[in-house]
Parts: structure tokens; sequence; C-alpha cells
């Protein structure tokens, strides 16, 4: 009978267990610790089992052996079925142009889609219900505080990818899900989102001009918009001299791969240890703070003492599917959990951040984001009534970006301290208003 895919593994997996079997307890626990290595993707410990398994198949006559169209070959094949993360790990380890392509993926029950050109597709590999529980129990490992019961995790991969996991009782019976997240094109830069079209023609100098003179910016838009992608570029952009502290919920960007020059503290926190750390980080030495996925009234609470006493450079994203009414939900949801009159912290918000960028996935393709608005933010200096002007707005019908070249009085203010800077931002602005770049 010829031999199958799944008869190799079998006859790989029979190998490994008889050593298994021969093994010291202390060798045996030394050997669960790499398995967990591997599946959660270290480096080291996935190449030690790939030579492993590669070194069986030439001694049991394998090579020939036809593997899934999904695998490279027979040895990788058996290494993601067996310790790997299955017909997962293409997508995961960008083995084809389409998966490098691809930020994100679902396994719903055995069935895998994957994000390809702004469309989930229906992917030809399947996971068995054993090797999903055995996927779910390994990535938990990573995560001691996460219970299998719970029901809802998320946890992340070796490589960055974001895994939210529900099971239980919050799904069908064998049909738990499993989202994976990857962010790509973090080592972008302005010229090529206008290259993309993700942001105006000729507006990367601008870009680059707002962050040079310490603009308080927010990065608003639903789930995939591209708004941390946009934060990891401005934030590129920043002088490595400058000292900062990067605040989230979950360890969603590695800044230190970002700028591994620059000495920006990372630190995680929810809630109420959320709350707990804004009076060290305003006593502290930092010279802009980040904030990332701000969702509720703990987080923009905190966004807003740390901006309304900065000197510039505060950087955060807010998660929300209408960024139009940013600043009154942002107020709203501060006041019913302190406290306070909406209007008047409507308008801190308005004196202590200078311009919100407005992100979205375009309506035909989920995988082109774009920039489609710059709000400036500030108080009427007569009144003190909060101002929110747009800047630029993106207009869907016509598919063009329209300028105002007028800047608010609190961004001119800001601005006198740099004035060949503010010289050269009025000309791009008197410029795109009137379609000359």
């Amino acid at each position: 009978m010829m031999m199958t895919f799944e008869m190799a593994c079998e006859t790989v997996l029979d190998t490994l267990e008889a050593d298994w079997r021969s093994a010291s307890d202390q060798e045996r626990m030394g050997r669960l610790e790499k398995e967990k290595k591997v599946i959660l993707g270290f480096e080291d410990e996935m190449n030690e089992y790939k030579a492993k398994i590669s070194r069986i198949v030439e001694e049991k006559g394998l090579s020939d052996v036809p593997c899934p169209e999904w695998y490279r070959n027979i040895s990788e094949g058996i290494f993601h079925e067996l310790y790997g993360l299955a017909g997962l790990a293409p997508w995961a380890y960008d083995e084809t142009d389409e998966y490098a392509r691809s930020s994100s993926a679902k396994l719903i029950g055995d069935r895998l889609f994957c994000l390809i050109d702004g469309v989930s597709v229906l992917q030809p590999q399947r996971i068995d219900t054993e090797r999903r529980e055995q996927l779910k129990r390994t990535f938990l490992m990573s995560a001691p505080k996460e219970r299998l019961e719970q029901g809802f995790h998320e946890v992340y991969l070796r490589n960055g990818i974001r895994i939210t996991i529900y099971s239980g009782e919050r799904t069908k019976p064998d049909q738990d899900v499993m989202v994976f997240r990857k962010y790509l094109l973090d080592r972008l830069t302005f010229e090529e989102l206008e290259d993309l079209g993700t942001i105006p023609g000729g507006s990367a100098e601008l870009m680059k001009l707002f962050v040079y003179t310490g603009m308080n910016v927010l990065f608003a838009g639903p789930v995939r918009s591209g708004k941390t992608t946009f934060l990891r570029i401005w934030q590129s952009y920043e002088d490595p001299k400058l000292e900062g502290a990067a605040v989230a919920t979950d360890p969603e960007t590695d800044w230190y791969s970002i700028m591994p020059e620059a000495p920006v503290m990372q630190l995680v926190a929810d809630g109420p240890k959320l709350e707990g750390i804004i009076r060290p980080l305003m006593r502290g030495d930092n010279d802009y703070i980040i904030l990332e996925e701000m969702r509720d009234a703990e987080a923009f609470r905190t966004a807003l003492e740390i901006a309304s006493v900065s000197t510039g450079r505060c950087k955060a994203t807010v998660h929300t599917n209408d960024a139009s009414v940013l600043p009154f939900m942002m107020a709203e949801k501060i006041r019913q959990r302190y406290g306070g009159n909406t209007e008047d912290i409507e308008r801190r918000i308005a004196e202590s951040f200078d311009l919100a960028f407005e992100m979205r996935q375009t309506e035909d393709n989920r995988a082109e984001k774009k920039l489609t608005a710059i709000t400036q933010y500030y108080t009427d200096p007569e009144t003190g009534v909060p101002v929110f002007s747009k800047l630029m707005e993106y207009d869907n019908r016509t598919g063009k970006w329209y300028w105002n070249r007028r800047l608010s009085p609190k961004i001119i203010r800001k601005l006198s301290a740099f004035p060949k800077e503010m010289r050269r931002i009025l000309e791009i602005l008197k410029e795109l208003e009137e379609g000359r770049r």
C-alpha cells in the first residue's frame, strides 16, 4: 500500500515516542518545555525539532511521500502537524506571497479562513478537534493567568501574532474560534503610505513636520483600520534621543524593535492598574507618552490627565467605530465613570490634544486603509467653546482628499517656537488646498 502523509506522520511520531519512553523523568520535563516553545515559535527549539524530524524522514525513506500542497516539503509538513501550528503555519510564517500580505486569519471549528486581498477566503487545510485543543492548551501556557475554562483569552506568539480564543460555553459545540492577527508594514515610511494611497499625495513632508514640532495626536478608527500601523510609522520619525513611555493594555507593539536606540519604556496596565500609574508617569522624566488601544473610561482619563500637563508629543490610538464624535464619546465615558460635566471634560480634551487622525478600511477592499480626516482640536479664544475643525477630509464619492489651510490658533501658538517649520507647514497646506502637490 502506498505511504500517505498521515501514515508518514504516524511513523515519525512512533520513532519520537520510542525516544520518549527511553528518556528519564528529567529529560521528559525538558522535552515538554521545548515542545511548548516550538508551538509558541521559539526559533532555536523549532530548528532543533525540524532537524530531528528531517533525520527521521531520511532514515525511514519518507522523502518522496506526497504532502499537502500548503507545506513546502514532507519534513516541514510533519513538523507542523506534530509540533507546530498545523495548517495555520504557512500563514503564520509567511510561506507564500498571499499569506505574507494577509493580516488576519480565523479558525472556526476545523475550517481556516485567511484575509487575502481584503476578502476572507476559506483555505483547503483543516485542523481537527484534538489538534485545536492541543494548540489552545499550549497557547495558554504562555499566559499563566489565563485558564482554559474561562472561554475567552488573548495571548501572543513569539513573532508578535495576537491570538484571541473563544471556546466552551461561548461557542457552539465543536465550533470553537481562534482569531489570529499579525501586523504588517511596520517599517513603512510616510512616502510609502502615499504610494499605497493610504494618505494624500504630497502630505508626507507635512506629517514629518507635525512629528518634529511635537503635536499631541490621536489615531482613531475601528478594528483593522490601520491606526496602530499609522502610530508606529509616526513614532519611527520621533527623535531617538528623547525619553518615552509606552502604555498598553497588552504587549501589542514591540517598540524596542521599531526604535532599538531610543529609551522607550514599555508598560502593560489595564483598568485599576492603569489608574495607578498616572502619577508615576507624570512625575517621571519622560519627554512623551504613547497610549495604545484606548477603549474605556480609565484609558481615556489617563490620556487626558497626561496630555493636559505635557509639553507635547503625546500619542494615542483610540478604538471607535465613529471618530467624528470621538471627543464627546471620550468625555461622556469619563463622566459616567468619574463624574463631572461632559462639556467641561470635552473642553479639556480640546485643549489637550492638537490633531486627530481618522482611519478606515475601504469598503470594497478591507486590505486597503485610508486616512479619512485630520481634525484640529482647540477652544475658541473668546468663548472657550471647544472647536473641532477639519484640516483635511476624504470624499468617498469622488475618491479625493480636500484640505483646509487654516490652522487653529492653538497650533499656531505651538508652532511659534518653530518659525522655520511653521512657514513650511503653511506653504504645504496652501499647496495641498490648491491641489498643487
